[in-house]
């Protein structure tokens, strides 16, 4: 099927269904119900080739995602449950309206950060890009995408909210509800596990962790903080040091599930009983956590209802669906989600 055949069917010209699968401006809502009927009626399907042609639009939505913590996950061996989520969530909602989504890694500390994504962006030409974490925060990042003219939206920002559209969660009220989860089981003692520096949602995750320790007017031991990365790893040395320097704690709150992970095998380990030893939360709720032994207390992170709030504010099909098209920052309700591997201190 051609362009030629969607215009018989619709009896319009080839300009009008040209327009309208180009999601240009100022056409009427009867001629786009006509040619998207026809078109769905007769299966048709744009080409990609064609869409790259100037003045076509590209029906392509980029996410950009962190290199060097993607390439870390892949080399454990764990994968990207995070990456996953999202490019689920975004994808099934571009398919919708016939949008195709395209994911590339960035190194947001290359100094040739601007020359690449210039470059990116005038070989794929998207018509929307959307930024993970850390990128969402990258000055040199958003810049290029304003100086292009092309939309962006941004997971979990931590500041510059006028910028873009920006879809969060609550991260540090999350932190705080597992750490009250923790106090209210009767922990008092309790080690937190960061995320990578330079991720505002490890900064956010922990601050909600200090903001519950100092409510319930419990001090929080220089020891107790250790520093991760997001990764098994990090929780397994994560552990190793807590049990050395602090072996007074009875619960461990990692800043994601990885890292929960990670301490909960060196626990084993070290030979201590989870729960009744050592309680372990952790943040994002993975499909590891739910088939770990004991299975593990999380915050459900939802990673993919905030990547179809983004495609659905990049796609303009979408866009003309929403009912508050003007709300230009968006916050998606969590869940803390309590299993056995969190009780009450035994010792």
């Amino acid at each position: 099927m051609t362009i030629y055949d969607v215009a018989a069917k619709a009896g319009v010209s080839i300009k009008s269904v040209s327009r309208v699968l180009n999601n240009e401006p100022n056409v009427s809502p009867a001629l786009r119900t006509k040619v998207e009927e026809a078109a769905s009626s007769l299966g048709y399907r744009r080409s990609l080739s064609a869409r790259s042609l100037a003045g076509a639009s590209s029906s392509l939505i980029a996410v950009l995602v962190d290199a060097d913590l993607t390439i870390e996950h892949w080399k454990s061996g764990r994968g990207s449950d995070y990456l996953g989520r999202l490019e689920f969530g975004a994808l099934m909602e571009a398919r919708r309206v016939d949008y195709h989504l395209m994911i590339e890694l960035v190194d947001h500390d290359s100094p040739n950060l601007e020359r690449d994504l210039m470059a990116l962006l005038n070989s794929i030409r998207p018509e929307g890009v959307i930024l993970t974490p850390p990128n969402s925060d990258n000055s040199v990042v958003m810049d290029v995408l304003d100086a292009a003219g092309t939309p962006y939206a941004r997971i979990g920002p931590e500041a510059a909210f006028d910028r873009g559209y920006c879809i969060e969660m609550d991260e540090r009220r999350a932190a705080q509800e597992m750490t009250r989860h923790l106090i209210d089981l009767g922990h008092i003692r309790i080690a937190f596990v960061t995320g990578p520096v330079s991720y505002g949602a490890s900064r956010r995750r922990l601050a909600g962790y200090r903001d519950a320790m100092a409510e319930a007017g419990l001090d929080v031991q220089p020891t107790w903080v250790v520093e991760g990365d997001f990764t098994f790893k990090s929780g397994v040395l994560a552990m190793e040091q807590l049990h050395r320097s602090a072996p007074e704690i009875t619960a461990i709150f990692a800043s994601n599930d990885d890292t929960a992970l990670g301490v909960l095998q060196a626990a084993a380990r070290l030979g201590l009983a989870i729960p009744r030893d050592l309680s372990v939360a952790g943040f994002d709720d993975s499909p590891g956590a739910g088939f770990s032994t004991p299975d593990l207390s999380t915050i459900r992170q939802p990673v993919a209802e905030m990547a179809v709030a983004a495609a659905q504010r990049l796609i303009p099909p979408l866009r003309r669906l929403l009912k508050q098209d003007a709300n230009k920052r968006v916050i998606v309700p969590h869940d803390l989600i309590a299993r056995r591997s969190t009780s009450r201190p035994q010792r």
